[in-house]
């Protein structure tokens, strides 16, 4: 098992403000949620979360094909998916794997990393698996999602929702 967590502070989208949450601390886990992505749907689609949660998230890539489980808001996910674009352009990411080579190759004309390692996403190529914890913010409404955005996933439907409540 790979871990999702990484160097890129709260993950894709981290200069929203920590809208969606933050990377968390397995000290304060208050669960485990186990995610299985098949193609262009996870199970579970929709997740109960308390406001402040922290979550740990096993992820499992079931399908033939690369997805990424990925929490954001819509908006982070939008500005998210011209980057994976990208990808794909590059050759980086094929229907079925990531191709390393292409990813260093890729990262030396764009100078920076191009391995996809942030803290609110795990990005897998089919049978593999990864772990993040997250810790969910304290407003209730914002809207939070996990979703693929390898292109054509989300719009197809790869997309769940946290449904995020008041703290207990």
């Amino acid at each position: 098992m790979s871990h999702a967590a990484g160097s890129h502070g709260s993950g894709h989208g981290s200069g929203h403000g920590g809208m969606h949450g933050q990377e968390g601390k397995a000290s304060a886990v208050s669960r485990t949620v186990e995610v299985v992505m098949h193609d262009n749907y996870y199970e579970p689609e929709t997740i109960s979360v308390r406001a402040g949660e922290t979550i740990r998230f096993k992820v499992r890539n079931a399908g033939a094909l690369v997805h990424e489980f990925n929490i954001g808001t819509p908006q982070m996910h939008a500005e998210h998916m011209p980057e994976m674009q990208m990808m794909v352009d590059h050759g980086v990411l094929k229907p079925d794997r990531i191709d390393r080579e292409a990813a260093k190759a890729m990262a030396k004309t764009m100078g920076h990393s191009m391995d996809h390692d942030y803290a609110n996403s795990a990005l897998l190529e089919p049978g593999k698996s990864a772990e993040l914890i997250w810790t969910f913010p304290e407003a209730t409404d914002v809207v939070l999602e996990f979703g693929c955005t390898v292109p054509g996933h989300y719009g197809a439907g790869m997309v769940g929702r946290f449904d995020l409540g008041a703290g207990s």
